[in-house]
């Protein structure tokens, strides 16, 4: 795959050379994260501006110019936009939901490590993300002041997994573990790797995504080492299959890095039969493995993302009557509360008539063993 050249199209970053464009840090140096910045990329009233002001006290934006230039940024209903742009709709607390639906805080046994489930456990390694997706379950973090967090607070949770014999597998998550320092994360993958009842690593990111140039062959050479390593990122919609994102996967794959998909069901961006079919698709052409569909997060700010429940069984029913098994995503609810994910199954419709008759052809079977 070859990267295509967006600079042309956005006058903000006109003069920017292809080599500062494919440079991960120009890409996160350069990020659009004040409202005079957004207002730079385009024509906007001053009735807009306020409202940008108004969201940013609640929740602050960060955006990739890479990110940005996938979007029609004039048309308020695009889908790349709507996850990134800040919007009044996120002031509005009508439905209620919470800062924290999951209850992690609660299951944090050392700051920053969540410890739900007995065999595994979430270390929130950083609060900053390279992109703030607007349907975050995490924007409580957004306002805490933002930074890598050090060794020190680091080494707390190395120390608790090390006390903790049942934890066999570790999720790096945060924020993107991908905007720390790469000696930082290497010495925190390193040091999980060194305890031994530590068998399986997994690393949350969407920087294949927003930021695909930071996927490096330095990079995946490092990521290699700690293999057995899976990589689960982010893809909501098609349009954020990008030849940089492929060839960022490709190079994951090839260092034996596994990649899985999980992807949030969004009300006006991907919550049609149609659209989640080719993105699905277009996973499928990169070789990233959709894993789960999750149900929006009753968060704080997120009412105009969510759908309904039976709007999302719709879709999965259609899907799986009509696009093969290898396409097919786990629709999931994170139960509020911190109860879990639940499996959301549409009706089989399967014929009654032919499940007597399977039914026949098993007990006769069992019979004869």
């Amino acid at each position: 795959m070859k990267y295509k050249n967006h600079t042309n199209s956005i006058g903000s970053w006109a003069g920017v050379s292809q080599k500062e464009w494919l440079d991960w840090k120009w890409q996160y140096n350069n990020r659009i994260q004040t409202i005079a910045q957004l207002a730079g990329c385009f024509n906007v009233t001053p009735a807009r501006l306020n409202e940008w002001r108004t969201v940013a006290g609640y929740y602050p934006f960060s955006i990739t110019p890479f990110y940005f230039s996938l979007m029609n940024a004039t048309d308020v209903n695009d889908p790349i936009r709507l996850q990134c742009f800040p919007d009044q709709k996120e002031t509005n607390f009508s439905l209620g939901g919470a800062t924290d639906p999951l209850e992690e805080e609660r299951d944090m046994r050392v700051s920053g490590l969540v410890h739900r489930y007995p065999d595994r456990c979430v270390a929130l390694v950083t609060n900053i993300c390279a992109t703030y997706c607007r349907h975050c379950n995490r924007k409580r973090m957004w306002k805490i002041d933002a930074r890598e967090y050090n060794k020190g607070y680091l080494r707390s949770m190395v120390d608790y997994i090390s006390r903790s014999p049942h934890v066999r597998e570790v999720i790096v998550s945060g924020g993107d573990p991908l905007t720390m320092k790469e000696n930082t994360l290497e010495w925190f993958l390193r040091s999980l790797r060194s305890i031994p009842h530590v068998e399986v690593l997994r690393i949350g990111s969407r920087i294949p995504v927003v930021m695909p140039m930071r996927i490096t062959r330095q990079l995946c050479y490092m990521l290699h080492k700690y293999r057995p390593l899976w990589f689960n990122t982010q893809f909501n919609h098609p349009n954020e299959i990008t030849p940089e994102a492929g060839r960022a996967c490709e190079m994951l794959l090839e260092a034996g890095v596994p990649v899985s998909n999980q992807s949030v069901l969004l009300r006006g961006i991907n919550d049609s039969y149609e659209t989640m079919r080719e993105l699905l698709y277009g996973l499928q052409r990169i070789s990233v493995r959709p894993y789960y569909l999750f149900h929006c997060d009753p968060v704080k700010g997120t009412d105009h993302f969510r759908t309904d429940i039976s709007s999302g069984m719709r879709i999965m029913e259609k899907l799986w009557k009509n696009v093969s098994g290898l396409c097919i995503p786990q629709y999931v609810y994170d139960v509020p509360g911190g109860k879990g994910k639940f499996p959301l199954h549409p009706f089989s419709s399967f014929p009654a008539e032919r499940l007597k008759t399977d039914e026949h052809f098993f007990d006769k079977r069992d019979k004869v063993n």
